[in-house]
């Protein structure tokens, strides 16, 4: 399996490139939990263009990709990566229970209510995990 030019796989003895820390580090802040390199050129291209390159341009907020990503997936149908997304965004303090639920009901009038009920059904259980998972740490 081939990877790119100064990347390392885990098992590699190489260091991170430069270009791939700032993907990694992008990667963590995005999802919340620490993100460990990967394995292969889907990984790279991930790790070092979408996240190196895209997530980290300045005009746009991390906020702002994220409701963009939200509205993008739940056109699409991916309501199960959707549920990753909003899960790292209330856990980042991007949004908050509201916020989805808001977000919810805009989408369903553009991607039709079945989709929307979906989507706000998973924010819900979201927003409950969530909830629990601070009510814990109190």
């Amino acid at each position: 399996m081939r990877t790119p030019e100064n990347s390392t796989h885990p098992d590699s003895a190489q260091q991170t490139s430069p270009q791939r820390q700032k993907g990694l580090d992008m990667m963590s802040t995005v999802y919340g939990w620490e993100m460990k390199d990967g394995p292969g050129d889907f990984f790279a291209h991930t790790a070092d263009h979408l996240f190196g390159e895209v997530w980290t341009r300045e005009k746009l907020s991390i906020r702002d990709r994220r409701l963009l990503l939200l509205g993008a997936l739940a056109a699409s149908g991916q309501i199960d990566v959707a549920e990753i997304q909003a899960g790292a965004a209330l856990g980042n303090g991007e949004l908050d229970g509201d916020d989805l639920k808001e977000i919810a009901l805009f989408l369903c009038y553009y991607i039709g209510w079945p989709q929307g009920s979906a989507l706000n059904m998973m924010f819900g259980g979201v927003i409950d995990k969530h909830e629990r998972a601070q009510r814990k740490q109190d």
